[in-house]
């Protein structure tokens, strides 16, 4: 019995928070709106389609989003307004499949391989779809269609805003082949450079250049890459995805030393085990057996410690009192002064020691 050939949707929100802040205030419309608090320590959690044409994007610190765009009109983001809409997308989706993998508030992945609704193709599914969202929400998405999601991803943001674009299975090839290679999901700056210094600036190239060399230069992800550049992504949409860490951070007004983090570092412990709670709730038997402490220096230097003890940690206190100790593993000087702080727990795995599965490819990106 052949096995039909996987029809994927991926949905993707046109500026979701700040398009949500324009629908409902009409003074903002038309607006160069960031979503943020002012302040030196804010990033931006959105830009609006008008900001962005002066280089303003999400993840950007919010004083260099005022210098790039000064009339911009910054808005406090309220994600309880967000996840509302979020739910209505969502609600939307299920009349057509069951087969949803949401990847933040804005975005989901759909396998529509055989739907609730047959419209004849995917590609009127997801016309459907996006009518729907507009007349119910009064906001735009775009989609992309695919055999597979890494293409269902790139897809979507083809013809954005309010748009979508479909890769059929016989178009996958000569997709692909001018593809520049920062658009591939995990390409950041740093690698589409390494890749430059070999020559590789499409998907032509990756394949040029051959599985075997990239895998000695950059690993299991250099095999992963020459993967990509034939659109090759065995992934099934997954409904019920369970969580690879749950954590909690936080920027702080003013920069800190490191021997003044431990009531910050408890505080949101607590947070996170409160999350851990709601976790094994949703998967009995998953037990956290990583610690991590994640650090940001005031000069942005991010860096990590990890404990995996023989025991998981069985208490808030006890998982404070690790992320706590773990300070005494982090050896740059002692005037460094951080900037944020973050608590995690990871490394999930079966109450019978089994590890639980994990997607090694997941990622996620703002709104």
């Amino acid at each position: 019995m052949n096995t039909p050939q996987r029809k994927i949707i991926h949905v993707d929100m046109d500026a979701f928070y700040a398009s949500v802040e324009q629908r409902d205030n009409p003074s903002l419309r038309g607006q160069p709106v960031v979503v943020a608090w002012k302040g030196t320590r804010s990033v931006v959690c959105a830009a609006s389609y008008e900001a962005r044409t002066f280089g303003v994007r999400s993840a950007m610190p919010a004083l260099r989003a005022e210098k790039l765009c000064p009339q911009a009109v910054f808005v406090p983001p309220d994600f309880s307004r967000y996840k509302a809409v979020s739910r209505q997308v969502r609600s939307i989706f299920e009349r057509y499949t069951h087969l949803i993998e949401p990847l933040s508030l804005d975005e989901a992945y759909l396998d529509v391989t055989t739907p609730l609704r047959d419209l004849g193709s995917a590609t009127a599914i997801a016309q459907e779809i996006r009518a729907a969202i507009f007349d119910e929400t009064r906001l735009t998405a775009s989609a992309g269609i695919a055999p597979n999601k890494f293409l269902a991803k790139i897809a979507s943001d083809w013809n954005k805003p309010d748009g979508q674009f479909v890769v059929k299975p016989a178009m996958v090839d000569a997709f692909l082949a001018p593809l520049a290679v920062g658009k591939l999901p995990g390409v950041g700056k740093v690698m589409e450079t390494k890749l430059a210094e070999l020559g590789i600036h499409t998907c032509n190239d990756l394949r040029s250049f051959g599985a075997e060399p990239l895998q000695l230069r950059f690993g299991r992800w250099g095999r992963r890459l020459h993967e990509l550049a034939f659109g090759i992504d065995q992934r099934e949409v997954q409904s019920e995805r369970a969580t690879l860490q749950i954590s909690s951070e936080d920027t702080f007004p003013v920069d800190l030393p490191l021997d003044a983090l431990e009531p910050h570092i408890r505080r949101l412990a607590a947070d996170t085990w409160q999350g851990y709670g709601k976790e094994w709730q949703r998967h009995p038997g998953r037990i956290a057996r990583t610690v991590v402490l994640k650090l940001k220096t005031a000069d942005f230097r991010s860096l990590t410690r990890s404990l995996t003890g023989p025991e998981p940690p069985t208490s808030e206190q006890a998982l404070a009192d690790i992320a706590c100790a773990l300070r005494a593993r982090v050896e740059l000087p002692a005037q460094t002064r951080y900037r944020l702080v973050g608590v995690g727990l990871s490394g999930f795995a079966e109450a019978d020691g089994s590890p639980a599965q994990e997607d090694l490819f997941l990622s996620a990106t703002p709104a």
